[in-house]
């Protein structure tokens, strides 16, 4: 943070893996909501979808749905932007096997983090192509750990805001190369500065991991590799600055790993090319920040749309229900344009509310995080574009000094610890019964439809 229609099948018309009648379907569901009331959180959930290593294989994007070895793969996953830094000392590093602990206790399977830090303390690049081995090493660290407890990673390869570098620190390393810059925007547009992006792209990208010996561009952990997070070019509200810059990166990128799915790290606010949909934004600014949601994302290599979801940002700092009502349309749009025209998945790659809002209680955060899981639910029912979403952000114990008012820990959270483990259960179950190719049909309304979707959220 800083910020023609194609049908899909029901659930009734997806198939469920090693049942031979209603009766198997029936007393698996049964043994799935027993699982419930007796799940252990040292255990967590991943009864329900044992995958040996040899299945370990990358994400895929089958027309409007994530699928792993041709299964569905509907996603309950996290943040944690601050992973390869911690991993980088040997004092805090136990803190990053600590929070993927919990994470996967908790059912989560992608967490989203950096794959950057530019010139910054404890930096990954500490000038143009200049890299610590040290800090890649924790980064190493952090993406075979996560395979370890079995959680996909999304890696973002650089921000807007100025938090580990960014855009701004490439602005002034041109501007110590001698280069005529004004503006923080030229990162988009100067030619010596998008190479100074791709050259980073390219280390990243063709990285050998010390402790897997798998290359980045080959390793199933990585989910995904984002562009930047929250790209924005103000000085250029028409969008065609930042859709060049897509158009030229996206390509980029699938140049070197045509593997891994790619993303753009949009926030999904709505641009000119789609004056109808501005009335979905939270505030007028929002059409004026270069950012353009169906444009951008009908983008060559370009595989799902990213949605963030801050209405304690944009809507008003005071709690109230009208962030409930904006999180709810704000979803609905989102998800019916990755339908409608974009034919693509819509990850919400980020969603929260701080504890420093006025009236804030943990009552609300739990509402919310209820009302996004449940339109998500809504959309998998259906066949969905809602493909998942993303929490800002988790932290392990002992972290407090880090956080920006978002942290959730699950430890001293159980209210919210048991609504994310009851949506990672129905999301497990989804994923491990399903297949999106259809062997039978099932004419009665399917079992597995009451236990998704019984209204307790």
């Amino acid at each position: 943070m800083a910020e023609e229609r194609r049908e899909f099948p029901s659930l009734q018309s997806w198939t469920v893996f090693g049942l031979n009648g209603d009766w198997g379907f029936e007393s698996t569901v049964e043994e799935t909501q027993n699982h419930l009331s007796h799940a252990s959180t040292h255990h967590g959930i991943y009864d329900l979808q044992v995958r040996e290593d040899d299945d370990w294989q990358m994400v895929q994007k089958q027309g409007n749905q994530f699928v792993v070895n041709d299964q569905p793969f509907y996603v309950n996953g996290f943040n944690t932007y601050w992973l390869m830094v911690f991993a980088a000392d040997q004092s805090t590093r136990g803190k990053v096997s600590e929070l993927f602990h919990q994470a996967s206790s908790a059912g989560l399977t992608v967490c989203r983090t950096w794959a950057f830090n530019d010139g910054q303390w404890r930096a990954l690049q500490t000038s143009p192509s200049v890299y610590d081995e040290e800090v890649f090493k924790a980064l190493d660290f952090v993406i075979s750990e996560a395979k370890k407890y079995k959680i996909r990673l999304i890696l973002s390869l650089t921000n807007n805001w100025d938090a580990y570098g960014g855009k701004a620190q490439y602005v002034k390393w041109g501007k110590a190369a001698g280069l005529n810059l004004t503006s923080d925007d030229e990162f988009f547009s100067h030619t010596t500065l998008k190479s100074y992006y791709k050259a980073h792209v390219k280390t990243v990208l063709n990285r050998v991991n010390t402790f897997t010996n798998l290359t980045y561009k080959n390793d199933p952990t990585i989910f995904a590799w984002e562009l930047m997070n929250e790209p924005r070019c103000t000085s250029d509200p028409s969008g065609d600055t930042l859709q060049s810059w897509i158009q030229e990166m996206a390509v980029y990128v699938k140049s070197i790993d045509a593997k891994h799915l790619v993303e753009i790290g949009l926030e999904g606010f709505y641009g000119p090319s789609a004056p109808d949909r501005a009335k979905f934004n939270p505030n007028s600014y929002a059409t004026q920040v270069g950012t353009d949601f169906i444009r951008n994302h009908q983008t060559l290599g370009v595989d799902f749309a990213s949605v963030h979801i801050y209405a304690d940002s944009w809507i008003s700092q005071t709690i109230s229900d009208a962030h409930l009502q904006f999180t709810k349309s704000w979803m609905e749009a989102h998800i019916e344009d990755a339908e409608k025209y974009l034919r693509m998945p819509v990850l919400f790659t980020e969603f929260g509310v701080s504890a420093k809002d006025t009236g804030y209680n943990t009552s609300f955060r739990d509402t919310l995080i209820s009302s996004v899981y449940k339109t998500l639910l809504n959309s998998t029912k259906k066949g969905g574009s809602g493909a998942g979403s993303l929490l800002w952000q988790l932290f392990p114990d002992g972290t407090d000094y880090m956080n920006d008012g978002y942290a959730i820990v699950l430890s001293k959270s159980p209210s919210t610890s048991n609504i994310i483990s009851l949506h990672s259960t129905r999301i497990a179950t989804f994923n491990s019964f399903c297949s999106t190719k259809c062997k039978w049909g099932c004419k009665k309304k399917n079992p597995l439809e009451e236990f998704l979707y019984y209204d307790d959220l």
